[in-house]
């Protein structure tokens, strides 16, 4: 079977802050990459409307996944009504089931808003369900057995809610790849301008650099880096499994604190 990997966010974007240093070097390891935002990004602009919006977004999103051979899943909703419900989970779910992921990296659990926090529950719970007999997925999709561990990502800005620094269990060295994810990024033009004009010029693709480098500075080792912490392995994975870990040993760094 060949190893793959799901990064699952919440908009176009995200992925690219927090997760596309830990997905290219997944590639260069021989991992399949699964691409998805679960909403369209329609309420990411101040001048065009929600369709215009989305559609541009899309092609972008589409334009990002591409850049590193991965595989696009279409969004399920717009933004804001991501909600952890029926309806979006058995959506969720179904798509786990057909990808059979050994890895899902997706956001923490704890962050500045609500979209992130709610896909966080529903990669959690989607997972979680993936065999589940009795638990009627959308469209229809047989239970798989693959055991799968979840990595949460660094919240935006590397602080919780409350602005608490959130330490990583698990740096992945990017100081080779932040450029790469930096030109990731710049696929989203329609963000990069309209961040351009309202909070100065670059701030946008900076603002990448500068959690990567803070990671860094925290692992105390790296550069650039990204950080993870494992979700709890029970109804997932065996006690031990950290695939991540395993995957990208030359560029990995345990918190001893863990």
């Amino acid at each position: 079977m060949t190893r793959s990997v799901l990064a699952v966010a919440a908009h176009p974007d995200d992925i690219e802050f927090m997760m596309a240093g830990a997905l290219m070097a997944l590639a260069d390891v021989g991992y399949e990459l699964h691409y998805w935002n679960i909403a369209d990004g329609c309420c990411g602009s101040l001048e065009t409307d929600r369709e215009t919006t989305a559609r541009i977004r899309l092609e972008e999103a589409k334009t990002a996944a591409a850049s590193i051979g991965a595989t696009f899943h279409p969004p399920l909703c717009a933004d804001l009504e991501v909600f952890y419900n029926l309806e979006l989970l058995s959506k969720v779910t179904s798509v786990i089931r057909e990808i059979e992921p050994q890895i899902i990296l997706t956001h923490a659990p704890s962050d500045y808003m609500e979209d992130h926090m709610q896909v966080a529950r529903l990669a959690v719970t989607g997972a979680f369900s993936r065999g589940i007999p009795n638990f009627p997925v959308d469209p229809p999709r047989p239970i798989i057995g693959q055991k799968v561990t979840v990595y949460h990502a660094q919240p935006y800005q590397n602080r919780d809610p409350l602005g608490k620094l959130v330490m990583p269990e698990l740096f992945v060295d990017t100081t080779d790849l932040v450029e790469r994810k930096v030109e990731m990024l710049a696929c989203h033009k329609s963000q990069k301008e309209w961040l351009d004009k309202s909070q100065g010029l670059g701030s946008y693709l900076e603002a990448l650099r500068n959690m990567d480098r803070q990671i860094g500075g925290l692992s105390e080792k790296f550069a650039f880096a990204e950080g993870y912490r494992r979700h709890l392995y029970a109804g997932f994975c065996d006690p031990g499994d950290d695939p991540l870990s395993a995957a990208l040993a030359e560029r990995a760094l345990r918190n001893p604190a863990y």
